[in-house]
């Protein structure tokens, strides 16, 4: 169990923790949540010992292992199985002491050792992390300094897992992983034995793969049981009442001003008026939950072209004229169109994006493309790119120049980036700061074509948020490369699925391609069933009317189960729970929370079922 007891601590003077207090379950899997700035980060280096608290403490078991990624691999000649298997530093010493113990009695003890922590099997576990993470067989035995930077960091990702901590800290993990490689994790964090707390801003992560938040906010910790979707909701009401006690008593302290006011200098009144005059200074202020900074995309409107903007005909592209990276491209692009590309990592999203933004040339076939046709073009790399001895101001001045500052201002507000941001040296901004520039510099000149590649990796939540709304409202045609699922399926109308060297659409939903993934045995042998199946017969009255009773019941029961399940939350969210002498009421607590979830997910399949039943009925 990790406890974090009234901690207190500063930075420079700006507070960031002040006896904030939170207790995290053994075994329980976090999303810690909170703004950019908030501390979520620093909260780590407190935890593993590396900051020292103004005040409070944290308190773990005795001998808790806690790890994290801090830094990518070092670039060595060590190859990355043997990189990875080095990372359980106890089975290391352990294997090595066995090489040279002579004392029978330690013998035994290492080898009984070595047998419980299952070292014979971890080559076996190491490679199977590796390629959950976008490592095949080959690539494990190549050295580390074959791989560039982000590739070096998934090496450490798999090397923390393959440890096991008994506390994992994960800062931002999917940062520097492909969508094929969060769901893998996403999977695998579900599975593991031990304690998790992940700092994240995706949100299908922080809903499938842990099962509590812990929110940073106002200097304070909070501790909701349940995915993020459900502290959302949680929150929202926390923060309802709030707002209606703060208004309440406001109401009150003007009624009893609007007295003093009017009475403070009349003899006859004096008495009351100094009276309500003391009452007002001894009243204990509710403050108003404070709104949400409003975080905003404004992307400038393109004028609208004949369809279509692209077309391509038995297209072919690549980096070397005898090598093509992808072939037998038949693909068309019109103004409305939120495509996504699918596809494992190395099979050509990339090229393909390169291609359709004029960075890559057509090495054969045909393409058209509309007359003053406009591309914007956003890749991770571009916010590592930015000047960063120059402010955002200096950055649209240089791209844009004869503009007047008061437009290039208010252009930086769109973007969230207000006038301290915009006088600001970009190597002081934080990422999301830096994103935020990048998105406006490739959207400067109203693009036909907005193609983006990951955008979302330093965005918190609200951002995430607020780019949905500006590319929902966005009047050109968007592509779409992100682990953000979320993201995805909130944009993404079509879904084109690079593979086998070229680009075919894919006509299931996003939810059947992650089960292609996390199953892709089970998932091929579906996708190869037949298309077309006899159309069943059309369902009489009598028995439609049966299937809507059933699909009431089922979302009745729904609710039910869903309101048990948030007041569960509540009482699991009280710190007073988790005292020492309360460890059979919390255990009593768990238990029936766990059961909640269970009938839950039981009741979620067969809703779903009677949906499913009632609208093949329908159709």
């Amino acid at each position: 169990m990790l406890r974090l007891s009234d901690i207190t601590y500063s930075v420079e003077g700006r507070p960031l923790f002040e006896e904030a207090s939170a207790t995290i379950p053994e075994g329980h899997k976090v999303g810690l949540v909170g703004r950019n700035g908030a501390g979520k980060t620093t909260l780590f280096r407190l935890i593993r010992g590396e900051l020292t608290l103004d005040g409070g403490n944290i308190s773990l078991p005795s001998r808790a292992r806690i790890g994290g990624v801090a830094q990518e691999v070092p670039s060595s000649e060590t190859s990355l199985i043997d990189t990875v298997l080095a990372a359980d530093t106890e089975r290391a010493d352990l294997l090595a002491e066995a090489e040279i113990a002579t004392d029978p009695a330690r013998i035994a003890d290492v080898q009984a050792r070595l047998a419980d922590i299952d070292a014979w099997s971890a080559e076996g576990r190491a490679a199977s992390i590796l390629k959950g993470l976008g490592f095949d067989e080959a690539e494990q035995q190549m050295p580390c300094s074959a791989f560039s930077g982000g590739w070096r960091m998934r090496v450490a990702l798999a090397g923390v897992l393959f440890a096991r901590p008994d506390l994992l800290l994960l800062d931002e993990p999917t940062n520097y992983l492909d969508l094929e490689g969060a769901l893998w994790l996403e999977s695998y964090l579900a599975k593991y034995p031990h304690t998790v707390i992940i700092i994240s801003h995706d949100r299908g992560l922080l809903n499938r793969a842990v099962g509590a938040i812990l929110h940073l906010e106002d200097r304070k910790l909070t501790f909701y049981q349940g995915p993020y979707d459900q502290f959302a909701r949680q929150r929202a009401e926390r923060r309802a009442q709030a707002a209606a006690m703060a208004k309440k008593q406001q109401a009150r302290r003007a009624h009893l001003q609007s007295y003093v006011d009017r009475f403070r200098y009349k003899a006859d009144k004096a008495k009351q008026a100094q009276s309500r005059l003391k009452m007002i200074e001894r009243m204990d202020m509710i403050a108003s939950p404070e709104q949400a900074a409003k975080r905003v995309f404004t992307f400038p409107e393109p004028e609208e072209l004949s369809p279509p903007i692209i077309t391509i005909e038995g297209g072919q592209t690549g980096y070397e004229e005898d090598k093509p990276v992808l072939s037998r491209l038949n693909l068309r692009i019109d103004q409305d169109d939120r495509i996504a590309l699918l596809g494992k990592n190395g099979q050509g999203k990339s090229t393909l994006a390169k291609l359709l933004s004029d960075r890559l040339p057509l090495m054969a076939g045909k393409e058209v493309k509309a007359n003053k046709l406009r591309v914007g073009f956003f890749a991770q790399h571009q916010v590592d790119e930015l000047e960063i001895d120059e402010t955002p101001l200096q950055h649209l001045a240089r791209v844009r120049p004869g503009v007047m500052p008061s437009k290039l201002r208010a252009q930086l507000a769109g973007f969230g980036l207000g006038p301290e941001q915009a006088e600001t040296e970009v190597g002081r901004l934080s990422g999301g700061q830096k994103a935020r520039l990048s998105l406006l510099l490739a959207t400067l000149h109203a693009p036909h074509l907005l193609i983006l590649d990951e955008p979302t990796n330093h965005l918190d939540i609200e951002s995430r948020e607020a780019l949905v709304e500006a590319l929902t409202a966005y009047t050109g045609a968007v592509i779409l490369v992100s682990h953000d699922m979320h993201l995805l399926s909130m944009v993404a109308d079509r879904l084109w699925l690079v593979s086998g060297g070229t680009v075919k659409p894919f006509e299931e939903d996003l939810e059947a391609y992650r089960q292609l993934l996390l199953a892709p045995a089970k998932s091929e042998s579906k996708s190869q069933r037949p298309k077309q199946e006899a159309k069943p017969k059309r369902a009489g009255r009598d028995e439609v009317l049966v299937l809507r009773s059933e699909v009431r019941k089922a979302e009745s029961r729904l609710e039910k189960l869903n309101e048990m399940r948030d007041k569960l939350a509540k009482k699991l969210a009280d710190p007073a729970l988790y005292e020492e002498d309360k460890i059979g009421e919390l255990q009593l607590w768990n238990r029936k929370y766990a059961e909640v979830m269970e009938a839950l997910e039981r009741a979620e399949v067969l809703w779903l079922s009677a949906e499913e039943k009632l609208e093949t009925a329908t159709a």
